[in-house]
């Protein structure tokens, strides 16, 4: 059982995606403060903000204005390829380069683990063997 949990863990997987959770979470903040520090003020140059500080399209409806909001979409746009940028290069690709080398490893023959030990019948085989070969 725990050696399926070690292979479970080890896979990368799990790893993976706490690790993607935790600093996405993290650089999101980082991510927003910058769209909304100096993005949207470049988007504010070409498109007007309303009276709620949305910057877009302004379209004259049936029951007033209404606002189609580029900045919150161009915010939201920018903020996820940053965070997928820094976690592939981060977490992803490192961790692809350090599976490839164990399969090399695993294909020249090298391998981490210990050799694996006798099972208990193999073990009694060769006490039976010797103490034969001690009674001649």
């Amino acid at each position: 059982m725990i050696k399926g949990f070690k292979e479970f863990i080890a896979q990368g997987n799990v790893i993976d995606l706490a690790v993607a959770v935790v600093i996405g979470t993290a650089f999101s903040a980082v991510v927003t403060a910058i769209v909304e520090s100096i993005i949207n003020p470049l988007i504010s140059l070409f498109w007007k903000a309303d009276a709620s500080g949305k910057i877009g399209f302004t379209i004259h409806g049936l029951y007033g204005d209404v606002v189609f909001p580029i900045g919150t979409l161009i915010t939201a746009l920018i903020s996820f390829l940053a965070i997928a940028v820094v976690v592939y290069f981060v977490f992803v690709y490192p961790m692809n380069t350090f599976k490839e080398r164990r399969a090399a490893k695993l294909a020249a023959g090298i391998t981490d683990e210990p050799e694996a030990l006798p099972t208990e019948q193999e073990l009694l085989v060769q006490i039976r063997d010797l103490l034969e070969k001690q009674k001649d």
